[in-house]
């Protein structure tokens, strides 16, 4: 059985010629990355060399990288590193768990939170944002891109808010990376998160951009790794591999890729919709990331049929894969006042550059026949809207 894999939102396959590029650090070139000797030197270049990838990703020097574990790190290191009892964090309420979970901590701390609410869409309102500044509001958190919907917020005008009043900026843009362009400066962020994992590098690699100038107070202790800002040795062949992902995400954003992306993500999303009745999607009348789309098929269970689409060679989710399990709907989707039924109905395929017009015509037969099956199975699976 051929397998067709519509889950890239949740972790995307190593490119060959990232894996390649990390090769020689796991087995020739191990050296120490804060060694003096050769070796350690090596290590230490390559690094550094990545460091400028992963900078001209962002448009920030290189020294206003911080290499991480992942997302979920760099969140925390943000949200955690800037604020300290007392403090205002502004938020909203379709961020992905890392900030959410992260930001009822701190409120449990001493901190102050807020957490805005969304359009029907999905999106944050800037003049909402605004409304909400206090004279402690220390930062403000939203992410790029949705990682169940795809919307795509607007931090570029949230940010000429944030700096007119003197307040921190952190940005989620673990589904923007390798999808949208990212210029820090246009966006007028302090603070980026980024996951590797997400754009074709290994897991358990990321980074946090953070300003020059910006002090955080570090999560770990230890060395004076990543100039006092991570304790603990490098991962080299982790970074290396984050390095090269980012060098062929920004060639593929001038290549046509992303474009090429979204005209598949429209073909799968619209072939769906005219093969299904009773089925939709959401976000759809605000910009979306290229690769997202969040479909719902009232009178199902979409647990059951991520399940059923699995059993014939479709991997897709039931929104964020962090969640996987998860019996409550989205809390994304509730929060765009999005029924319980239609919510739990939902399902999420995300592709990434590797998808071809074959695998959406394999999913466009597969989607419809598992829908109709499960539909007759149990037609009141979900039970109706009210």
């Amino acid at each position: 059985m051929r397998r067709i894999y519509l889950d890239a939102n949740a972790t995307t396959p190593v490119l060959p010629e990232v894996l390649e590029a990390m090769r020689p650090w796991f087995l020739e070139s191990f050296g120490n990355a804060s060694s003096i000797h050769q070796p350690g030197q090596r290590a230490r270049a390559a690094v550094e060399q990545a460091r400028e990838f992963a900078a001209q990703l962002v448009g920030c020097r290189p020294g206003e990288i911080v290499f991480t574990s992942g997302g979920t790190e760099s969140d925390n290191a943000a949200l955690f590193g800037a604020l300290k009892p007392g403090d205002h964090l502004i938020t909203t309420t379709i961020e992905h768990h890392a900030v959410l979970h992260t930001a009822e901590k701190l409120r449990d701390r001493g901190m102050e939170v807020t957490f805005l609410p969304v359009s029907a869409e999905g999106v944050v309102d800037p003049d909402e944002v605004r409304r909400a500044f206090r004279p402690n509001t220390r930062l403000v958190s939203i992410m790029y891109a949705n990682n169940e919907t795809g919307a795509i917020q607007p931090i570029a005008e949230i940010g000429r808010l944030t700096r007119e009043a003197g307040i921190l900026l952190h940005t989620d843009a673990v589904q923007a990376a390798g999808k949208l362009p990212i210029d820090v400066k246009e966006l007028n962020v302090d603070l980026l998160s980024i996951s590797g994992h997400k754009m074709h590098a290994p897991q358990g690699t990321g980074l946090l951009y953070i300003r020059r100038g910006l002090q955080l107070e570090p999560m770990l202790f230890g060395g004076s790794h990543e100039r006092q800002r991570r304790a603990g040795t490098e991962n080299v062949p982790g970074i290396v591999g984050f390095g090269k992902a980012a060098e062929l995400a920004m060639a593929g954003l001038a290549s046509g890729a992303i474009e090429k992306m979204a005209a598949l993500r429209d073909r799968l999303e619209q072939g769906v919709l005219a093969a299904v009745e009773g089925a939709g999607a959401h976000s759809t009348g605000v910009p979306r990331t290229a690769n997202t789309t969040s479909l719902y098929f009232d009178q199902l269970e979409g647990e059951a049929l991520v399940i059923s689409l699995d059993l014939r060679g479709l991997a897709v989710s039931g929104g964020s894969a962090c969640m996987s399990g998860a019996t409550d709907p989205s809390h994304v989707l509730l929060a765009m006042g999005v029924p319980g039924p239609r919510a739990r109905a939902t399902i999420r395929c995300s592709l990434s550059k590797l998808n071809t017009a074959e695998d959406i015509d394999a999913a466009l037969e597969v989607i419809p026949a598992c829908v109709a099956r499960l539909r007759e199975l149990s037609p009141a699976n979900a039970g109706t809207l009210g």
